[in-house]
């Protein structure tokens, strides 16, 4: 565990909220709210390694699909609270003290992820506290692009099996995941079955992958979701797999996929390989909100700093 010697500016606990807001500038109450969450765990800020930033005429596509209410959501009512322009996201996540964040994007057909990479490079170039992002998709040339995004730079990876609809044990993608686990970059994968389910979500096509690869620093989103035990099982199995809390025990997912409590010493366990993931700025609450749900939890101090910060810190670096 990191010694962090940040005195906290606000030791009293502050509740969370699920009220949105849309304001182009960030409440002061929201900002001084996150603050005091990780101030008063003697932090030197939060790290997470699931936020999303695109080219932006991408990003209003995904907003749009929210908006329609489509069917790889759910069909789930899904207000985007943070609907703003690209610099007013970075500059409130600044605010908000978030130091390191990722710029998740992804293909949902071939041919897009080499473009999707080129804008990612430059975004990063010019976004010094975002971990350069890169994606891929299963075709011919992906194990080439894979290996120039490495070169440029690329600290950590994007799959979404979810939304490119392809099986992550794929053969075209061998190569791909054998050179991103010799290089121990990790690579954040949608491949749980929540909010709905795709052909090839779930476990199974997880456990192929790494019975090939098991080297692999795999980090499962949204925890799995809700195939929550299931991907605990491959975490205590592999030692290389991690998980990111996205949306995890928050009101908005518990309605529906609920965490089951009898796994929560598992995830207390598991400690060392927990990592703090948002989804913003494409959530439908604010994002006090998630910090507020794992804090709920009562795991600990200890654990909220390494889920927040310190396990994040440690395997890119910081």
């Amino acid at each position: 565990m990191n010694d962090h010697r940040v005195a906290s500016a606000d030791p009293a606990r502050s509740t969370g909220t699920t009220s949105a807001t849309t304001s182009a500038d960030a409440p002061r109450e929201e900002v001084g709210e996150v603050r005091r969450f990780w101030q008063r765990l003697g932090l030197p800020g939060l790290v997470d390694v699931h936020t999303h930033f695109m080219p932006e005429r991408v990003q209003h596509k995904v907003w749009g699909y929210f908006d329609a209410q489509g069917p790889l959501i759910g069909g789930l009512e899904w207000p985007i609270v943070y609907r703003r322009q690209e610099a007013e996201r970075t500059a409130l996540l600044r605010e908000l003290g978030v130091r390191a964040f990722t710029a998740m994007l992804y293909p949902h057909k071939p041919g897009m992820a080499r473009w999707l990479n080129a804008w990612a490079a430059d975004f990063a170039g010019r976004t010094p506290d975002c971990l350069h992002t890169a994606t891929l998709h299963p075709e011919p040339g992906v194990g080439a692009y894979v290996r120039e995004a490495i070169e440029a730079g690329a600290r950590v990876f994007k799959a979404h099996v979810q939304v490119g609809a392809y099986d992550p044990a794929d053969e075209l993608l061998q190569e791909a995941w054998g050179m991103l686990a010799e290089a121990g970059i990790p690579v954040v994968m949608h491949c749980g079955s929540g909010p709905a389910p795709g052909e090839h979500t779930g476990p199974e096509p997880i456990a192929r992958v790494l019975a090939r690869h098991p080297g692999l620093r795999l980090i499962v989103a949204h925890l799995g979701m809700p195939e929550y035990e299931e991907f605990l099982d491959l975490a205590e199995r592999y030692g290389q797999l991690r998980l990111d809390t996205t949306m995890v025990f928050t009101d908005f997912t518990e309605k529906f996929m609920p965490f089951p409590r009898r796994a929560l010493p598992r995830l207390a366990g598991l400690g060392d390989r927990i990592l703090l993931g948002s989804d913003f700025p494409n959530i439908p609450y604010p994002y006090a909100h998630q910090l507020h749900a794992l804090e709920r939890l009562d795991l600990g101090p200890d654990w909220l700093r390494a889920v927040c910060h310190d396990n994040a810190a440690g395997l890119f670096g910081l």
